[in-house]
């Protein structure tokens, strides 16, 4: 008796994280965060500032991200800046990687807690390039 629930033990902590792991997070609502990023030159990034052939640059922009679209791992929303407003959708693979795709790069997010997430941007369009991390906190 005691062999069958320890097997029986042993099968329903195996199984665990794999149930465990098929539950997406609920990403939806609204996000704020003040970015921490670094640019060099200009054009193809609607949210900083930039002057051609200019060296590298520390920007801080804050952001909003809206979330109102959600279907399991699939998301849509709008990310927005004082300088501009843009569609973004993304996806959240098995592993807890989210990643999101806007009008003009892409970025790989992690969700550090239910209502904090970091989001990680580069861009490098022909003159320029943004590298930007910034934390969100989930408005409630």
């Amino acid at each position: 008796m005691r062999k069958w629930g320890l097997i029986f033990t042993l099968t329903g902590l195996i199984a665990l994280p794999a149930f465990a792991g098929s539950a997406f997070p609920d990403l939806r609502g609204t996000w704020k965060g003040d970015s921490e990023s670094i640019i060099m030159g200009s054009g193809g990034n609607s949210h900083h500032p930039g002057a051609p052939d200019s060296k590298p640059e520390l920007h801080s922009v804050t952001f909003t991200m809206k979330i109102d679209m959600q279907d399991g791992r699939r998301f849509s929303g709008t990310f927005a800046s004082s300088r501009a407003t843009e569609t973004i959708i993304g996806v959240i693979s098995r592993t807890g990687t989210i990643l999101i795709a806007d009008d003009d790069g892409y970025t790989i997010a992690t969700l550090l807690a239910p209502n904090l997430l970091e989001l990680c941007y580069l861009n490098a369009p022909n003159k320029g390039r943004v590298a930007s991390c910034t934390e969100f906190a989930k408005q409630l």
